[in-house]
């Protein structure tokens, strides 16, 4: 069952499990999550290698735009910023990160304990959080030209 099959990443050195959220969950966080991806996709479409029809704006290197994910977070009031990510991160239960060779649940104390000075770490989880997700929004939107790729270039401006 796709709930059940985690997700593995590795962030900022350590081993994290991502376990998609139950639909009405994502749906949800949806409307916030936009308000961080359209900047960060007006920054990286004019980056993307647009070769392959098939890739998504979300497959690109992780460390090419760790900067523009860092950004679109950002792009929020601080307040918002924070409840996007502990909704993100602990608030469901859908992550669990390897300690001392066990996996155990992401809860707000080892996140306080994993990304203290390292906050761009912790967007960087975020953002594959987001790319579990919804993931199946961003397909082909690298490949799309025109209108779609100008709109969103404008819109995060």
């Amino acid at each position: 069952m796709k709930l059940q099959e985690p997700t593995p990443v590795v962030v900022g050195g350590n081993n994290y499990f991502i376990r998609p959220f139950s639909a009405f969950t994502a749906a949800n966080i949806s409307g916030e999550v936009v308000k961080v991806i359209v900047p960060l996709l007006g920054s990286i479409l004019p980056l993307m290698n647009t070769k392959d029809d098939a890739s998504s704006v979300l497959d690109e290197d992780i460390k090419e735009i760790a900067p523009e994910i860092a950004k679109g977070f950002e792009s929020l009031s601080g307040d918002a910023c924070e409840v996007l990510l502990r909704r993100l991160l602990v608030k469901h239960g859908n992550i669990a990160v390897e300690v001392e060779g066990q996996a155990v649940p992401l809860t707000e104390d080892l996140v306080n304990e994993l990304f203290c000075g390292e906050v761009q770490d912790m967007y960087i989880l975020a953002f594959h959080v987001i790319k579990v997700n919804y993931s199946g929004f961003f397909k082909k939107l690298g490949g799309q030209s025109g209108k779609v790729a100008e709109l969103l270039q404008k819109t995060a401006k």
